[in-house]
């Protein structure tokens, strides 16, 4: 999450927190609790890597099989849920990662 937290830090630049939470979509202390370090809810994480245009994947240090990050705009819900804490563990961030790139190759396959 740190690597989230400083690509939000560059793109809002000087814009303010409560003008850049509005761009993205979510509230300011939202905002501020990530730029900290602290890992968002699903539905933040993902309005946060739209804001961003990365791949949510990539931003947990996955790639996909192919290697080619995600279309943000195939409207795929991910299907996962982050813990408040930011002390999970590497292998967790790993596995939660390839759980949500699972589901979304799944969905795109109408599994």
């Amino acid at each position: 999450m740190e690597e989230l937290s400083l690509k939000i830090k560059q793109k809002r630049g000087g814009m303010g927190i409560r003008a850049a939470a509005k761009e993205i979509g979510i509230s300011p202390a939202t905002l501020s609790r990530v730029e900290t370090g602290k890992q968002p809810d699903m539905s933040s994480f993902r309005l946060i890597c739209k804001w961003l245009n990365i791949d949510p994947g990539l931003a947990l240090g996955m790639q996909t099989a192919a290697g080619v990050p995600q279309d943000l705009n195939a409207g795929t819900p991910l299907l996962a849920h982050f813990r408040a804490s930011k002390t999970m563990s590497a292998d967790t961030a790993q596995n939660l990662a390839t759980l949500i790139l699972t589901v979304q190759e799944a969905t795109k396959r109408g599994v």
